[in-house]
């Protein structure tokens, strides 16, 4: 199989779909660090060093990622996949790049409910949470520098984070910033009728609230295999930016609305998914192990990552257009200041449920400045943290 004869910026030396099964096999199963050392490595070897793409292309590829919800590395290797095998490739570099991380979240959630409350592993949890926290307030400053870029854009975010902590569903916030914000930059009346497919989230207050309300009261449903899988298959439907912004929606959908799960479940299944390498979003496969078994992660983790597929499938065409859009640009960075503001405030509901006295605060302190001040890979900061986590159970029980 060989590139598609559109894709004339790619190279011209064929690649076989066993090269691309080999290549995100391998990426699938080493890449730790979150979305941005995934893409950091896929554009030092397939840029760099094989010369599958040029980095024009790279580029392009990687910004048609982020104007669409789901995981954007994810995504991205959808993309390299297509441009590389067709559909073929598509299939075979999404799966290949999501399968090994899904399998080994598959184990660890296994070993979590037949042992999870063994003091060994909650020592483990114990320290690896923290961390954990470190992570993804370090993400959130990162993103922040690049999200917040007027001070439009940092008022609503301000207005978003309260929003959320006063309890609005993420997937509405999401949708009323961006309306904001397309509306406050001067959009005319043509680009308010063109944005009428976002009536949903541009009604008044008082539908507003009825939305809401009858959400919750859908959602208030005692939980079947088929509700699992509608919960990620909107998740993953719908969550802009960093996958660190998938820990709120699954917290207003798991844990308020619904009471699948504690936050401090949620947690364990947040710091489970840190340790191993791939996509974030296979924390869902590890909640589904939790609340259904291995069926449960199966039809949780088809759940969240169909979008993704379908998404690539039908934007390609569609990103040349997107891009130049002065609509979807200012409805895009609403949406990415709302995202860091749901990612501030389930940050701190995460680290009430984590961080629980001076040992696990000096703990996320540390990891923080560390993460700041150094290009650290965050495996180590979790074993760390694990280590650390294990010394202390020890110490407190007179192991040592």
């Amino acid at each position: 199989m060989i590139f598609s004869k559109n894709s004339k910026s790619a190279r011209d030396n064929s690649v076989s779909l066993r090269e691309l099964a080999i290549f995100f096999l391998r990426l699938g199963a080493t890449a730790f660090g979150g979305p941005a050392a995934h893409v950091a490595m896929m554009e030092h070897e397939l840029v760099q060093r094989r010369g599958w793409l040029s980095r024009e292309k790279f580029l392009d590829l990687l910004g048609a990622s982020n104007l669409i919800p789901g995981p954007s590395s994810s995504e991205l290797a959808m993309h390299i996949g297509y441009l590389c095998a067709g559909w073929a490739g598509l299939l075979l570099a999404g799966i290949c790049f999501i399968l090994p991380a899904a399998l080994m979240v598959s184990g660890l959630a296994w070993a979590y409910v037949r042992f999870g409350r063994l003091p060994a592993v909650s020592a483990v949890l114990y320290g690896v949470k923290p961390v954990v926290i470190a992570v993804v307030l370090q993400a959130l400053w990162s993103l922040g520098r690049t999200a917040i870029k007027t001070q439009l854009l940092f008022a609503v975010a301000l207005g978003a984070a309260a929003m959320a902590f006063y309890g609005l569903h993420p997937l509405l916030l999401l949708g009323v910033a961006g309306v904001v914000v397309m509306f406050k930059e001067g959009m005319g009346r043509r680009q308010s009728s063109q944005a009428a497919c976002l009536a949903p989230f541009s009604c008044s207050p008082q539908t507003a609230a009825r939305l809401i309300t009858a959400g919750s009261a859908a959602i208030a449903a005692p939980f079947t295999l088929g509700s699992l899988f509608l919960v990620f298959l909107k998740v993953g439907a719908v969550v802009f930016g960093s996958g660190y912004v998938l820990l709120a929606f699954l917290r207003a959908d798991l844990v308020v609305h619904r009471a699948w799960l504690t936050d401090s479940q949620l947690a364990d299944a947040i710091a489970i998914g840190q340790v191993t390498p791939g996509p974030v979003f296979t924390t869902a496969t590890f909640i589904g192990y939790i609340l259904g078994g291995f069926r449960g992660a199966v039809i949780s983790t088809i759940g969240i990552f169909l979008p993704a597929f379908l998404l690539v499938a039908a934007s390609g065409p569609l990103v040349p257009r997107i891009r130049k859009s002065r609509i979807a640009s200012a409805f895009l960075d609403g949406v990415n200041a709302a995202s860091l503001a749901l990612m501030a405030a389930v940050t701190w509901q995460l680290g009430r449920a984590s961080i629980t006295g001076v040992f696990t605060a000096a703990l996320a302190v540390g990891s923080l400045i560390v993460l700041l001040r150094f290009r650290i890979n965050t495996l180590w900061l979790l074993l760390v943290g694990a280590v650390a986590g294990v010394m202390a159970h020890g110490l407190h029980h007179g192991i040592w």
